[in-house]
């Protein structure tokens, strides 16, 4: 039977969402999005504690936030990030994960790639979504209710670029095979786990080379619509994928990249 309220679906009142990396650009957007649709927040980072304005836009929307400074790098850290929520909320439904980056800091020739600075940028973006969510799926798995699993990869997941970026493809290749597996183990317990694939964001960390006129035109010119992808252009997948709207997807990988891998 058909719903009276369709939109209803994408509600999250009484849901609370861990937003790893809440305090960067998406996080920011994305953690702003889940309170908007009813959820309770916690914002994990580095500088969480520091977070005062995404708190208060939070409470703006009628709904609550929790700060939590933890090195998501770290499982103690990590662990002890989704103790506090549990602690303060009573229960975990929901993480999204969004720390990564810093591609553009690291850029090798891949048969001379660096062993310690391939180790940070995997770090980065890959050991950083799998310990919170570790930690987070413990804590659905105990509360019997399901939950909704959601990293951010990225298209260089599945697309390789000749500019030294061999730890950022392989991190996000790793998030992609993860997402599949998790999915494949977790389905038993409700939880379902997706990615969203997104090509440039526009955000602060990519500011200097999109200053880059000749950068910036090129890469316009390989994404059929023209541009690259704002904060609000991750919204309503990550709406979608972290309610009841998407009760029956799981392993899947989402590209938002304005059509440029539909031509690659």
């Amino acid at each position: 039977m058909t719903s009276n309220n369709e939109l209803g679906r994408f509600r999250l009142d009484g849901r609370v969402a861990v937003v790893s990396g809440g305090t960067g650009a998406i996080g920011h957007r994305l953690a702003l999005a889940l309170a908007a649709v009813g959820a309770r927040v916690a914002i994990l980072g580095r500088t969480a504690a520091e977070a005062a304005d995404v708190a208060q836009s939070i409470s703006d929307l009628g709904s609550e936030a929790l700060l939590v400074s933890a090195d998501v790098t770290k499982k103690a850290d990590a662990d002890r990030a989704i103790d506090e929520t549990v602690a303060r909320f009573g229960r975990v439904d929901i993480i999204v994960n969004a720390v990564g980056g810093g591609a553009g800091t690291a850029l090798y020739p891949a048969d001379e790639y660096p062993e310690e600075e391939f180790d940070r940028i995997m770090d980065l973006n890959l050991r950083s979504d799998l310990l919170p969510t570790q930690a987070a799926a413990r804590a659905m798995i105990a509360g019997r209710r399901g939950g909704r699993v959601l990293h951010i990869s990225s298209v260089r997941g599945q697309l390789g670029i000749n500019n030294g970026y061999l730890a950022y493809v392989a991190a996000k290749g790793a998030i992609n095979a993860m997402t599949r597996q998790q999915a494949t183990e977790w389905a038993k317990h409700g939880i379902t786990v997706n990615a969203i694939s997104p090509t440039f964001v526009k955000t602060p960390q990519v500011e200097d080379l999109l200053a880059d006129d000749e950068f910036r035109e090129a890469l316009y010119k390989r994404i059929p619509l023209g541009r690259i992808a704002e904060t609000d252009d991750v919204v309503g997948a990550v709406l979608l994928l972290c309610s009841d709207a998407s009760a029956f997807i799981t392993g899947q990988v989402l590209t938002l990249d304005g059509g440029l891998t539909a031509c690659q």
